[in-house]
């Protein structure tokens, strides 16, 4: 990935968003969470293979983008949600054309 948005195309728009949603798992636990709030381990359950160091770390850095919002419940056991911000909520149109078209191909 790094080779594709290397120097030269700092200021080429699809390769800013690569190197925010084109990490392995990222889209796919956006798509997840494009059905609502989801906890951790239901995310983990939607994405077989994933483990929980890589999905913390997908998570991590989709909050630092403001594209998810974490909420921490205060009671015991901890109860921690996640859910799409008004910015990754704009990814739904991405989502349902890539849809389409990996329907009609």
């Amino acid at each position: 990935m790094d080779e594709i948005i290397g120097d030269t195309h700092t200021n080429c728009a699809i390769a800013k968003t690569l190197k925010i949603v084109g990490s392995k798992w990222t889209m796919l636990l956006i798509h997840n969470l494009c059905d609502g709030k989801k906890r951790f381990g239901e995310l983990q359950r939607a994405l077989p293979g994933i483990s929980p160091k890589t999905l913390a770390q997908r998570l991590k850095e989709l909050e630092k983008h403001g594209i998810i919002i974490k909420k921490v419940y205060a009671e015991i056991p901890l109860h921690v949600e996640y859910s799409l911000t008004e910015k990754g909520e704009s990814l739904r149109s991405v989502f349902r054309s890539l849809e389409n078209w990996g329907n009609n191909s």
